[in-house]
């Protein structure tokens, strides 16, 4: 039986992993296995940001990957907690009934959501932030480069 709150929890906190994907769909999902992908290409990008600085072209493209990749677990993450309990049986537990206690919504789930909501929002508008202010940059740069 495939439970709530903890698929509420692993996608939030281990979703840019694909764990989540793992422990509902099993070990022969495709995206579960794709999900590392760009979680890793954004680390990546950090990397590069330490090394090089702010001004390398690269890392403002792969920063943000990581960062929509977060946002996007913890977007998950509440669309699983909201999920009505016969809904999620439905889905998830087939041979359950609609009722049955592991699609119950409880405080933990409910903490799922609200940590996702608040860490997911906060990850999105970082990146957006962070990707518009150094195209926006580069923009400026060019637009010098072309005038001199």
């Amino acid at each position: 039986m495939k439970n709530k709150t903890l698929a509420a929890w692993l996608t939030f906190i281990f979703g840019p992993l694909g764990l989540h994907r793992f422990y509902l769909f099993g070990l022969s999902d495709f995206i579960g296995w794709l999900l590392p992908l760009p979680t890793l290409l954004g680390m990546y990008g950090l990397q590069r940001i330490t090394r090089f600085g702010l001004d390398d072209f690269l890392s403002w493209l792969l920063v943000p990957l990581l960062g929509f990749t977060i946002a996007g677990c913890a977007l998950n993450a509440i669309v699983y907690g909201l999920m009505s309990p016969d809904r999620w049986n439905a889905k998830f537990n087939t041979s359950a009934s609609p009722d049955a206690p592991p699609g119950r919504t409880n405080w933990l789930t409910i903490g799922a959501v609200a940590s996702a909501l608040l860490i997911g929002t906060a990850v999105l508008l970082a990146s957006l932030a962070f990707s518009f202010q150094r195209y926006f940059e580069y923009q400026v740069q060019e637009g010098l480069r072309i005038s001199q």
